[in-house]
Protein backbone atom coordinates (compact mmCIF):
# COMPACT_ATOMS: atom_id res chain seq x y z
CA UNK A 1 0.00 0.00 0.00
CA UNK A 2 1.42 3.22 -1.07
CA UNK A 3 1.80 6.19 1.40
CA UNK A 4 3.37 9.40 1.24
CA UNK A 5 5.57 11.17 4.51
CA UNK A 6 6.33 14.23 2.92
CA UNK A 7 6.12 16.83 5.80
CA UNK A 8 4.23 14.57 8.15
CA UNK A 9 3.83 15.52 11.66
CA UNK A 10 1.46 13.48 14.14
CA UNK A 11 0.60 15.10 17.38
CA UNK A 12 -0.11 12.39 20.12
CA UNK A 13 -1.46 14.81 23.53
CA UNK A 14 -3.79 13.85 26.29
CA UNK A 15 -3.67 14.20 30.03
CA UNK A 16 -1.62 12.48 31.96
CA UNK A 17 -2.09 9.00 32.30
CA UNK A 18 -3.82 8.65 29.11
CA UNK A 19 -1.53 6.20 26.85
CA UNK A 20 0.35 8.64 24.55
CA UNK A 21 4.24 6.84 25.20
CA UNK A 22 2.41 3.43 24.53
CA UNK A 23 0.24 4.83 21.38
CA UNK A 24 3.61 6.66 20.01
CA UNK A 25 6.05 3.71 20.04
CA UNK A 26 3.22 1.72 18.36
CA UNK A 27 2.51 4.01 15.63
CA UNK A 28 6.32 4.82 14.72
CA UNK A 29 6.48 0.82 14.81
CA UNK A 30 4.02 0.25 12.29
CA UNK A 31 4.45 3.25 10.37
CA UNK A 32 8.28 4.56 10.89
CA UNK A 33 9.14 7.63 12.25
CA UNK A 34 10.98 9.42 15.56
CA UNK A 35 9.53 10.32 18.33
CA UNK A 36 10.14 14.41 19.83
CA UNK A 37 8.82 15.01 22.92
CA UNK A 38 7.28 17.91 24.37
CA UNK A 39 6.37 17.28 27.62
CA UNK A 40 8.33 18.98 30.20
CA UNK A 41 9.66 17.00 32.86
CA UNK A 42 11.29 14.09 30.21
CA UNK A 43 13.79 16.79 29.30
CA UNK A 44 15.91 15.78 32.78
CA UNK A 45 18.41 13.02 33.48
CA UNK A 46 18.03 13.42 37.66
CA UNK A 47 14.51 11.74 37.38
CA UNK A 48 12.76 9.44 35.59
CA UNK A 49 10.29 7.07 38.16
CA UNK A 50 8.22 10.11 38.76
CA UNK A 51 7.58 11.39 35.35
CA UNK A 52 6.80 8.31 33.62
CA UNK A 53 9.36 8.37 31.12
CA UNK A 54 9.74 5.40 28.93
CA UNK A 55 12.55 3.02 29.82
CA UNK A 56 15.08 1.87 27.33
CA UNK A 57 13.51 -1.70 26.62
CA UNK A 58 9.64 0.57 26.32
CA UNK A 59 11.19 3.13 23.90
CA UNK A 60 11.43 -0.51 21.84
CA UNK A 61 14.14 0.96 19.14
CA UNK A 62 11.84 4.29 18.25
CA UNK A 63 14.68 7.23 18.07
CA UNK A 64 13.07 9.87 21.40
CA UNK A 65 14.62 13.06 21.10
CA UNK A 66 14.14 15.84 23.50
CA UNK A 67 14.46 13.48 26.06
CA UNK A 68 17.28 13.48 29.15
CA UNK A 69 18.79 16.12 27.61
CA UNK A 70 19.13 18.66 30.05
CA UNK A 71 20.12 18.39 33.92
CA UNK A 72 17.73 19.96 36.67
CA UNK A 73 19.73 22.63 37.38
CA UNK A 74 19.54 24.16 34.25
CA UNK A 75 15.63 24.02 33.58
CA UNK A 76 14.18 24.22 29.92
CA UNK A 77 11.81 26.84 29.18
CA UNK A 78 9.75 26.99 25.90
CA UNK A 79 11.57 29.64 24.19
CA UNK A 80 14.74 27.40 24.58
CA UNK A 81 12.82 24.26 24.16
CA UNK A 82 11.55 25.97 20.45
CA UNK A 83 15.48 26.65 19.60
CA UNK A 84 16.18 22.90 20.64
CA UNK A 85 13.44 20.92 19.29
CA UNK A 86 12.41 22.82 15.79
CA UNK A 87 15.90 21.74 14.53
CA UNK A 88 15.00 18.30 15.05
CA UNK A 89 11.76 18.35 13.75
CA UNK A 90 12.90 19.73 10.49
CA UNK A 91 15.70 17.72 9.82
CA UNK A 92 13.52 14.56 10.30
CA UNK A 93 10.86 16.44 7.80
CA UNK A 94 13.91 17.16 5.25
CA UNK A 95 14.80 13.47 5.36
CA UNK A 96 11.26 12.45 4.97
CA UNK A 97 11.03 11.23 8.03
CA UNK A 98 7.51 11.22 9.93
CA UNK A 99 7.87 13.19 13.13
CA UNK A 100 5.51 11.96 16.15
CA UNK A 101 5.52 14.78 18.74
CA UNK A 102 4.15 13.35 21.60
CA UNK A 103 3.84 15.03 25.47
CA UNK A 104 1.66 16.57 27.64
CA UNK A 105 2.38 20.13 28.05
CA UNK A 106 0.41 22.09 26.39
CA UNK A 107 2.22 25.16 26.11
CA UNK A 108 5.46 23.13 24.87
CA UNK A 109 3.38 22.08 22.06
CA UNK A 110 1.77 25.45 21.54
CA UNK A 111 5.28 27.45 21.48
CA UNK A 112 6.82 24.75 18.60
CA UNK A 113 3.99 24.89 16.13
CA UNK A 114 2.96 28.75 16.31
CA UNK A 115 6.37 30.10 17.97
CA UNK A 116 6.04 31.97 20.64
CA UNK A 117 3.69 34.19 22.36
CA UNK A 118 5.52 37.89 22.60
CA UNK A 119 4.50 39.90 26.29
CA UNK A 120 5.93 43.18 26.98
CA UNK A 121 8.59 43.05 29.48
CA UNK A 122 7.63 43.11 33.28
CA UNK A 123 8.95 45.79 35.38
CA UNK A 124 11.33 45.25 38.28
CA UNK A 125 8.27 46.90 40.62
CA UNK A 126 6.20 44.00 39.52
CA UNK A 127 7.79 41.16 40.06
CA UNK A 128 9.33 42.34 43.37
CA UNK A 129 5.42 42.87 44.58
CA UNK A 130 5.02 39.00 43.09
CA UNK A 131 7.47 37.98 44.87
CA UNK A 132 6.51 39.73 48.16
CA UNK A 133 3.41 38.12 48.13
CA UNK A 134 4.51 35.01 47.09
CA UNK A 135 7.25 34.61 49.68
CA UNK A 136 4.28 35.86 52.69
CA UNK A 137 1.17 34.32 51.83
CA UNK A 138 2.22 31.45 48.75
CA UNK A 139 0.15 30.96 44.98
CA UNK A 140 -3.27 31.68 47.02
CA UNK A 141 -4.05 35.18 46.03
CA UNK A 142 -2.43 34.83 42.97
CA UNK A 143 -4.90 32.44 42.03
CA UNK A 144 -7.67 34.25 43.41
CA UNK A 145 -6.38 37.56 41.39
CA UNK A 146 -6.94 35.06 37.95
CA UNK A 147 -9.85 34.05 39.17
CA UNK A 148 -11.84 37.69 39.35
CA UNK A 149 -9.79 39.13 36.87
CA UNK A 150 -8.86 36.60 34.79
CA UNK A 151 -11.40 34.11 34.80
CA UNK A 152 -10.17 32.38 31.17
CA UNK A 153 -6.53 31.74 32.38
CA UNK A 154 -7.78 30.67 36.08
CA UNK A 155 -9.44 27.97 34.23
CA UNK A 156 -6.37 27.18 32.02
CA UNK A 157 -3.64 27.27 34.20
CA UNK A 158 -3.70 24.66 37.08
CA UNK A 159 -3.00 25.61 40.50
CA UNK A 160 0.89 24.17 40.71
CA UNK A 161 1.31 25.49 38.20
CA UNK A 162 2.94 28.21 40.19
CA UNK A 163 5.35 29.99 37.42
CA UNK A 164 2.30 30.21 35.06
CA UNK A 165 -0.35 31.90 37.60
CA UNK A 166 2.36 34.07 39.07
CA UNK A 167 3.49 35.33 34.94
CA UNK A 168 -0.74 35.89 34.50
CA UNK A 169 -1.19 38.10 37.60
CA UNK A 170 2.44 40.06 36.39
CA UNK A 171 0.76 40.75 32.97
CA UNK A 172 -2.35 41.88 34.41
CA UNK A 173 -0.64 44.58 36.78
CA UNK A 174 1.64 45.68 34.02
CA UNK A 175 -1.00 46.20 31.50
CA UNK A 176 -4.37 46.30 33.19
CA UNK A 177 -5.27 43.71 30.60
CA UNK A 178 -6.47 40.03 30.75
CA UNK A 179 -2.98 37.58 29.61
CA UNK A 180 -5.90 35.85 28.20
CA UNK A 181 -7.13 38.73 26.46
CA UNK A 182 -3.77 39.37 25.04
CA UNK A 183 -3.41 35.80 23.79
CA UNK A 184 -6.52 36.17 21.21
CA UNK A 185 -4.29 38.62 19.05
CA UNK A 186 -2.29 36.06 17.86
CA UNK A 187 -3.65 34.98 14.36
CA UNK A 188 -1.60 37.24 12.17
CA UNK A 189 1.61 35.89 14.37
CA UNK A 190 0.56 32.27 14.13
CA UNK A 191 0.70 32.36 10.07
CA UNK A 192 4.23 32.93 10.74
CA UNK A 193 4.54 29.63 12.92
CA UNK A 194 6.61 26.54 12.13
CA UNK A 195 3.44 24.28 11.27
CA UNK A 196 1.61 26.86 9.10
CA UNK A 197 4.75 28.66 7.15
CA UNK A 198 6.56 24.89 6.15
CA UNK A 199 3.32 23.40 5.63
CA UNK A 200 3.45 20.93 8.00
CA UNK A 201 1.04 17.93 7.04
CA UNK A 202 -0.10 17.26 10.65
CA UNK A 203 -2.73 14.20 12.09
CA UNK A 204 -4.31 15.07 15.81
CA UNK A 205 -4.40 11.99 18.09
CA UNK A 206 -6.57 13.35 21.38
CA UNK A 207 -6.62 10.40 23.82
CA UNK A 208 -8.79 10.11 26.08
CA UNK A 209 -10.98 7.71 28.54
CA UNK A 210 -13.67 7.97 31.11
CA UNK A 211 -12.55 9.63 33.84
CA UNK A 212 -13.66 6.72 36.59
CA UNK A 213 -11.50 4.05 34.66
CA UNK A 214 -8.78 6.81 34.33
CA UNK A 215 -9.16 7.46 37.91
CA UNK A 216 -8.11 4.01 38.21
CA UNK A 217 -5.19 4.17 36.34
CA UNK A 218 -3.68 6.99 38.22
CA UNK A 219 -4.03 5.17 41.22
CA UNK A 220 -2.13 2.28 39.64
CA UNK A 221 0.45 4.62 38.21
CA UNK A 222 1.10 5.96 41.56
CA UNK A 223 1.07 2.40 43.41
CA UNK A 224 3.53 1.71 40.32
CA UNK A 225 5.88 4.65 40.94
CA UNK A 226 6.40 3.70 44.64
CA UNK A 227 6.90 0.36 44.20
CA UNK A 228 9.79 1.47 41.79
CA UNK A 229 11.14 3.58 44.16
CA UNK A 230 9.94 7.21 43.64
CA UNK A 231 10.92 7.93 47.05
CA UNK A 232 14.62 6.52 46.76
CA UNK A 233 14.93 8.93 43.68
CA UNK A 234 13.49 11.95 45.51
CA UNK A 235 16.02 10.93 48.63
CA UNK A 236 18.66 10.51 46.27
CA UNK A 237 18.26 13.58 44.75
CA UNK A 238 18.09 15.71 48.40
CA UNK A 239 20.85 14.14 49.36
CA UNK A 240 22.97 14.94 46.44
CA UNK A 241 22.81 18.95 45.80
CA UNK A 242 19.21 19.78 45.41
CA UNK A 243 17.23 21.89 47.39
CA UNK A 244 13.77 20.62 47.01
CA UNK A 245 13.19 23.53 45.49
CA UNK A 246 14.11 23.07 42.05
CA UNK A 247 10.91 23.82 39.36
CA UNK A 248 10.84 19.84 38.26
CA UNK A 249 11.01 19.14 41.85
CA UNK A 250 7.84 21.15 42.35
CA UNK A 251 5.92 18.72 39.65
CA UNK A 252 3.25 16.66 40.84
CA UNK A 253 4.44 13.37 42.40
CA UNK A 254 8.25 14.68 43.22
CA UNK A 255 6.43 17.85 45.32
CA UNK A 256 4.52 15.14 47.53
CA UNK A 257 7.54 13.38 47.79
CA UNK A 258 9.76 16.18 49.11
CA UNK A 259 7.23 16.77 51.21
CA UNK A 260 6.58 13.34 52.84
CA UNK A 261 10.53 12.49 53.55
CA UNK A 262 10.49 16.23 55.29
CA UNK A 263 7.10 14.43 57.38
CA UNK A 264 4.76 17.20 55.80
CA UNK A 265 1.86 14.39 55.95
CA UNK A 266 0.43 12.45 58.91
CA UNK A 267 0.74 9.04 57.01
CA UNK A 268 1.79 7.32 53.88
CA UNK A 269 -1.82 7.11 52.46
CA UNK A 270 -2.15 10.55 52.95
CA UNK A 271 0.61 11.44 50.81
CA UNK A 272 -0.49 8.91 48.34
CA UNK A 273 -4.22 10.15 48.49
CA UNK A 274 -2.56 13.81 47.35
CA UNK A 275 -0.71 12.50 44.08
CA UNK A 276 -3.38 11.04 43.21
CA UNK A 277 -6.11 13.75 43.52
CA UNK A 278 -3.32 16.54 42.37
CA UNK A 279 -2.89 14.05 39.53
CA UNK A 280 -6.43 13.77 38.76
CA UNK A 281 -6.47 18.06 39.25
CA UNK A 282 -3.84 18.04 36.76
CA UNK A 283 -5.69 15.73 34.06
CA UNK A 284 -8.71 18.02 34.79
CA UNK A 285 -6.60 20.84 33.65
CA UNK A 286 -4.77 19.56 30.78
CA UNK A 287 -7.81 19.02 29.04
CA UNK A 288 -9.42 21.84 29.06
CA UNK A 289 -6.81 23.37 27.49
CA UNK A 290 -6.43 20.82 24.93
CA UNK A 291 -9.95 21.23 24.50
CA UNK A 292 -9.70 24.30 22.74
CA UNK A 293 -7.95 22.45 20.09
CA UNK A 294 -11.12 20.77 19.08
CA UNK A 295 -9.15 17.12 18.70
CA UNK A 296 -10.78 13.94 17.81
CA UNK A 297 -10.87 12.05 21.03
CA UNK A 298 -9.22 8.44 20.78
CA UNK A 299 -9.66 5.74 23.99
CA UNK A 300 -6.18 4.58 24.07
CA UNK A 301 -7.18 1.07 24.48
CA UNK A 302 -10.55 0.90 22.77
CA UNK A 303 -9.38 2.81 19.59
CA UNK A 304 -6.23 1.05 18.53
CA UNK A 305 -6.94 -0.05 15.62
CA UNK A 306 -8.91 3.09 14.70
CA UNK A 307 -5.96 5.26 14.95
CA UNK A 308 -3.68 3.14 12.97
CA UNK A 309 -6.50 2.66 10.17
CA UNK A 310 -7.09 6.46 9.90
CA UNK A 311 -3.90 7.41 9.86
CA UNK A 312 -2.82 5.16 7.40
CA UNK A 313 -5.54 6.49 5.38
CA UNK A 314 -4.27 10.08 6.50
CA UNK A 315 -0.75 9.06 5.21
CA UNK A 316 -2.09 7.81 1.59
CA UNK A 317 -4.27 11.42 0.55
Amino acid sequence: MTTKTKNTVCIISGPTASGKTSTSIALAKKFGGEIVNFDSLLFYQEITIGTAKPTIEEQDGVVHHMIDNHSLKEPLNAAQYIKEALPIVEKLLSEDKIVFLVGGSGFYLQALLYGMFESKTTSKEVIEKSEQLYQKAGIEPFIEILKENDHTSFEQYHANDHYRVRRAVEHFWSTGEKLSDSRKNMDARRQQGPMLKNNWNVFNVYLDLPKEQHWEIIQQRTKQMLQDGLVQEVEYLLNNGHSGEEKPLNSIGYKETVDFIRDKFENEEDYIERINISTRQLAKSQRTWFKKLNHKVYHPLDDKKNIEDEFQLFLKK
